[in-house]
């Protein structure tokens, strides 16, 4: 089994420096993205998949389309795997979402939105899922925290946030199925 999880292209928030963590918000991807997406394509275009999953946001679908162009690959849709949920703090800057998460615990729920320790399960879980299905190929378009939290517990650190930080855009992180397992196990520890 051969995961590649990827983060989405380049988007109009990430020019911006806002967050978004509500799918309904139309957030779409810069030419930049677009063109991220593209050179992800090449970087992948031997790798015969069984499936492409994206999450609810557009920006991941549309990584995903231009990334797969040309290939006749199915697309699912894992709302597991979606941004987290920040609730009141939507649309505001990375800084002060960074300034919000200074001063809570992990377990505190954004207002009106889910825990750090929320999202994590959630991951945990949609990484389970798709190791039950037992596909060998599987391309996952998501976003930087689901794949920061896998690389980090995958290296067995019991902080997500630790070693790993900023996942560039469109970059392909590779995982056996081992390997994701460990990492599923690990975000579940430590968001117990």
């Amino acid at each position: 089994m051969l995961f590649v999880l990827a983060r989405h292209g380049h988007s109009t928030l990430n020019v911006e420096r806002r967050v978004n963590g509500d799918p309904s918000v139309p957030v779409n991807l810069t030419e930049q993205g677009r063109e991220e997406g593209r050179a992800l394509g090449l970087q992948v275009a031997n790798l015969p998949f069984d499936l492409c999953v994206v999450t609810r946001f557009a920006r991941t679908r549309q990584t995903a389309e231009a990334a797969l162009t040309g290939r006749n690959v199915p697309v699912e849709v894992e709302p597991l795997l979606d941004d987290i949920d920040v609730g009141e703090l939507e649309g505001s800057t990375i800084d002060e979402y960074r300034a919000w998460k200074r001063e809570h615990s992990r377990g505190d729920p954004f207002p009106g939105g889910e825990s750090l320790d929320d999202a994590a399960c959630r991951y945990a879980q949609a990484f389970q899922r798709l190791l039950e299905r037992g596909l060998d190929h599987v391309f996952v378009i998501c976003h930087e925290i689901a794949i920061r939290y896998a690389l980090n517990a995958e290296a067995g650190l019991d902080e997500l946030e630790a070693l790993v930080h900023d996942i560039p855009n469109a970059t392909p992180f590779l995982f056996d199925g081992e390997a994701l397992a460990r990492a599923a196990d690990g975000i579940q520890r430590s968001a117990a």
